[in-house]
């Protein structure tokens, strides 16, 4: 027995050996572990000529080869165990050396390679065994129990068919592992064991390696990067910016008339009458005169009432100079006040359609509201006020059309051109679905602007201006006539009486010098068409008293022209 397991060998004893066993007890039953009949050798063994001396018939070589084969198919014939295969017995200590035999597998002759058969000197032939009269087993019972337990070892069945295994293939990569292969114990070797594990070289070890750190430092910076940008970074937020000295504009530009023209606009706020309002003005002089509307000083009835803001924040009392309703202008003057910064003016005569302009005030009570525009129109004939009733406060201005946005608290402002010069003083808007008046400020309502802003051009103002400073009073231009404000007709009509029932005409005035008539219709003044009596009021108004002025009539049909010189009378 090796490690539990049955030596399966089967193979002649020798007779000193196999009287030593002892028979193993039958079973009663005649049925055993291996129920094989017994071989019936033939009565008379074939006769074995012994050989000579010396001779060895199983030398190595071919011929001694096939002489083994021949001599052990005959034996195999005598015993009657057929063709299977004969392991050879361990001698036992002190017995003779036996003759070296050959096994041989099942149905599959072998003849061993010259290598695998040593040469061996045999001894002395044995004399063949005389027959005996009855079948007797090869040897006794095997005292070991070798296989089938305790029978005869001749009476074992051969063991299965031994095949060497199917050489197997070279790994196409030596470094491979080995392919999967079926155990095999009786195979020729032992089973094959599994080759050692290759060794990884350095080089993936370090890609390997490479990935990894990769694959961490990623994910470590994508969290970095994604907490700053939820955070808004690992430190104080620094954002760049530019140079504070780069302040410089170009004078012409929107923001550098501005920065000219700021210091001498002004905020007026004026309390009075019970009601309260706030406008713009600008500075004449470094004596503290202050141009404005006479609509935004008009409710006050002492300096008291008068409070003026500059650009810089600082705030003084300012006392009426002068007013006029007719061209609805004001002067008003601060005193005790240092660093007064007049804005020049321009001539509203070179003023073109097209031309940038600026304006500055407080709309709605926002002190240094810039806004910019162009000039939309000229001579164009409005007329402003009339909340009397009696005509008193109607102003006429024949003004200066502008689309920079103008809102209520811009009125007394300046428009200025690109050379930051006053060319006109914001006065009044059209206001949309309004009643069809044109001032600032008028009626109950307070509408914004919708880019038609009007203002008085500044050569008129300039007049003005002057007038009232130097007496407190503006004279008017007239031409001495009464005009019949109903008449529907394209022009204006002189009426037929004046007012109280007076004559139309001014006995001695400019219009009675001229020859005109009651009745006639003035079509065109210095060759511009006038439509209504409103029209020629604002073109008599545009001028100075003592210019002259060419009229264009139609009289019973005919056309006549007129030239006079205007008159003067005396403002409110």
């Amino acid at each position: 027995m090796n490690n539990g397991k049955p030596n399966w060998w089967s193979r002649p004893s020798s007779a000193p050996e196999a009287a030593r066993i002892p028979a193993p007890p039958s079973s009663g039953d005649g049925d055993g572990d291996f129920p094989l009949p017994a071989p019936h050798p033939p009565t008379t063994p074939p006769a074995q000529a012994p050989e000579p001396a010396g001779t060895d018939l199983r030398a190595a070589g071919p011929a001694g080869a096939e002489a083994r084969a021949a001599e052990a198919e005959a034996e195999a014939e005598t015993t009657g165990t057929g063709t299977g295969p004969q392991a050879p017995e361990p001698v036992a200590a002190g017995s003779p050396d036996p003759a070296p035999s050959v096994v041989l597998t099942k149905g599959e002759p072998r003849d061993p390679a010259p290598e695998e058969v040593p040469h061996v000197q045999d001894p002395a032939p044995t004399p063949a065994p005389q027959a005996q009269t009855q079948a007797q087993p090869l040897h006794a019972p095997d005292e070991y129990r070798t296989p089938p337990y305790g029978e005869p070892g001749p009476w074992a069945p051969a063991p299965p068919v031994q095949r060497p295994p199917a050489p197997v293939p070279p790994h196409p990569h030596p470094q491979g592992p080995a392919p999967w292969t079926q155990y095999d114990p009786w195979g020729v070797g032992g089973p094959a064991l599994p080759p050692p594990p290759a060794k990884r070289s350095r080089k993936g070890l370090a890609v390997a390696g490479a990935l990894v750190f990769a694959l961490i430092t990623g994910v470590i910076g994508g969290g970095i990067g994604a907490y700053v940008e939820r955070n808004g970074g690992l430190t104080t937020v620094e954002l760049p910016q530019s140079d504070a000295k780069d302040t410089g504009r170009a004078p012409e530009s929107v923001a550098g008339i501005a920065a000219s023209a700021l210091p001498g606009v002004v905020t007026l706020h004026v309390r009075g009458g019970g009601s309260s309002g706030t406008g713009t003005g600008f500075v004449l002089d470094t004596k503290g005169h202050i141009l404005t509307n006479n609509h935004v000083v008009d409710g006050a009835r002492s300096s008291a009432d008068i409070s003026v803001t500059f650009s810089s924040g600082e705030t003084a009392r300012a006392k009426l100079v002068g007013k006029d309703t007719g061209y609805d202008l004001a002067v008003v003057q601060v005193t005790g006040v240092s660093g007064l910064k007049p804005l020049p003016l321009g001539n509203s005569d070179g003023v073109r359609v097209g031309d940038p302009v600026v304006a500055i005030g407080a709309p709605f009570d926002l002190s240094n509201t810039v806004t910019s525009g162009i000039i939309s129109a000229k001579e164009r004939p409005i007329t402003a006020g009339g909340e009397k009733g009696d005509g008193s406060d109607v102003s006429y201005v024949d003004a200066l059309q502008t689309d920079a946005p103008i809102n209520p608290g811009n009125s007394g402002g300046p428009l200025l051109d690109s050379k930051a010069r006053v060319i006109g003083i914001n006065s009044a808007i059209r206001a949309a679905g309004g009643s069809g008046g044109d001032g600032e400020g008028g009626g109950a309502s307070q509408p914004g602007s919708i880019g038609l802003g009007f203002a008085i051009p500044i050569n008129q103002g300039k007049r003005v201006a002057e007038e009232l400073i130097n007496t407190g009073k503006a004279t008017h231009p007239v031409i001495g006539v009464s005009l019949d404000m109903q008449y529907s007709g394209d022009g204006a009509r002189v009426g037929q009486k004046g007012k109280d029932g007076t004559a139309s005409v001014t006995p001695g005035g400019p219009a009675a010098k001229a020859g005109l008539r009651p009745g006639d219709v003035i079509t065109k003044v210095d060759g511009q068409r006038v439509h209504n009596g409103e029209e020629l009021i604002v073109k008599i108004r545009a001028h100075r008293p003592g210019d002259r002025l060419e009229l264009t009539l139609e009289r019973d049909g005919k056309e006549l022209t007129k030239t006079l010189t205007l008159g003067s009378s005396q403002g409110t």
